[in-house]
């Protein structure tokens, strides 16, 4: 596997590399059952220990996401939200990072228990507990090989908006290089042409 693999608007994967991703089975914060590309899964566990001793728990909202399931994705925000909103937010099929199994969405459980207990109506309140609650785990993220792959200070790069929750899987030795010379993957694979 490629940890290095650049899948974004401009660089889609295909179905046959998909084919070729060695797979861990496992379960979402609702008890669904979800793929995750083994030594990221691996990562991830060891990621999730680490964060407990500082009482932090941390649990998978998404990973892995077939090429029908993004179409799904996208279809259900288009009709939600409009096609502008679905395009902004939303990776068109074959453009997600979900498709490599190497992207995870988390949640801050023991946030997610304190805020939604009969305050759901404070939205900007919640938004605000939870980005707190994600930068203090965005500093552990390196060590296990994984980097925060949409940052707010480089959305004109990336081409999405800061999503504090969406970390990546690339290797430690990768991971150390581009958060010490801030880099995201674009600018990783444009650097190296």
């Amino acid at each position: 596997m490629d940890y290095a693999i650049l899948v974004n608007k401009k660089h889609p994967i295909t179905q046959d590399k998909i084919d070729q991703i060695c797979f861990t089975q496992s379960f979402d914060i609702d008890g669904k059952s979800i793929l995750v590309e083994k030594n990221t899964y691996d990562a991830y566990l060891a990621l999730k220990k680490e964060l407990e001793t500082i009482k932090i728990i941390v649990k998978i909202t998404s990973a892995f996401r077939s090429l029908q399931t993004q179409s799904e994705v996208y279809e259900e925000f288009t009709e939600k939200y409009g096609k502008e909103y679905a395009d902004r937010v939303v990776a068109p099929v074959g453009t997600s990072e979900h498709h490599t199994g190497l992207a995870i969405d988390l949640t801050l459980a023991q946030i997610e228990e304190q805020i939604f207990t009969g305050q759901e109506e404070n939205k900007e309140e919640i938004a605000k507990v939870k980005e707190q609650g994600f930068l203090k785990i965005h500093p552990y993220l390196e060590k296990f090989g994984f980097i925060l792959r949409y940052p707010k200070e480089k959305v004109d790069i990336t081409g999405y908006p800061y999503e504090p929750w969406h970390i990546r899987y690339v290797g430690k030795e990768l991971a150390k290089q581009l958060v010490k010379k801030q880099m995201t993957l674009e600018e990783y694979h444009n650097k190296k042409q």
